[in-house]
């Protein structure tokens, strides 16, 4: 009779629930960023400036190189902003989901970027569009980070009435990301919006419950209460600064720190 082989012992899956506290030795192993459509425009009204994903990519890149695993998720808001079009009298589900389209766009021009900087990319839709994209699923996302590839999901949850900023924070959860990174033209949280409020105070820290209480406006109300059910950080930093996309990869304390029960 012949004797069974011993079975070998499955490795421990790298994509294990990371902790969402402080990076260690000053560094995250794995991060999602989260790109306004906005951000993507430069100086343009609106569409894409190839020189700014070209920067975006160079600085994701060099992130890679140092071992960091990186997931983006983008918006749309510089080729069509669903929101607004539902306040001018359109369906709000139909804006919606031209908003989710819009994000496809943003991440293909993402992904040419990082490719022509060497960066394996995957880009990965809620919405099925195989000839462009690959489905978002869960276990490929993780694959494709443990492989060293940077991956940008697009379309949002795939679901009408909720933001990009929920997508980001839903998709860190899943991927068990140590932090949501939200790069925007603004290099924190305020007590007031700074451009209309020259006086307004930057906080260092502040909790997630703070930051509902006074209606900030830095996050959607849905997004923040997701991240403060998973305990999952966020820092909202100013991406217009040179290099500030890798600063903030790499643990460095800059912008605001949306974390627990703390203020400044």
């Amino acid at each position: 009779m012949r004797r069974r082989r011993p079975m070998k012992r499955r490795a421990r899956s790298q994509a294990e629930p990371m902790s969402a506290s402080a990076p260690s030795n000053g560094r995250y192993r794995r991060v999602l960023l989260k790109l306004s459509g906005e951000a993507l425009m430069g100086d343009r009204p609106y569409g894409v400036d190839p020189e700014v994903t070209r920067t975006i990519a160079a600085q994701l890149a060099e992130a890679r190189e140092q071992g960091i695993q990186v997931a983006l998720v983008v918006g749309g808001g510089n080729i069509f902003r669903g929101l607004a079009a539902a306040a001018r009298g359109m369906d709000r589900a139909t804006s919606d989901y031209m908003g989710m389209l819009a994000t496809v766009m943003n991440g293909l021009a993402l992904q040419d970027a990082l490719e022509q900087v060497g960066c394996p990319t995957r880009v990965m839709s809620a919405i099925a569009m195989n000839e462009v994209c690959e489905p978002y699923i869960r276990r490929r996302a993780e694959r494709h980070l443990e492989k060293g590839r940077v991956i940008i999901m697009v379309a949002g949850t795939g679901n009408p009435y909720f933001t990009t900023d929920t997508a980001a924070t839903l998709r860190a959860v899943e991927v068990h990301a140590e932090v949501i990174l939200k790069a925007t033209r603004v290099d924190g949280v305020y007590d007031a919006d700074p451009e209309l409020h020259p006086e307004a105070t930057r906080y260092s820290k502040i909790g997630y419950t703070q930051l509902l209480a006074d209606r900030l406006g830095a996050l959607d109300a849905t997004a923040v209460s997701l991240a403060m059910d998973n305990e999952m950080p966020i820092v909202v930093f100013d991406m217009t600064r040179s290099g500030n996309i890798l600063r903030a990869i790499q643990g460095e304390p800059i912008g605001t720190l949306i974390a627990g029960e703390v203020t400044q």
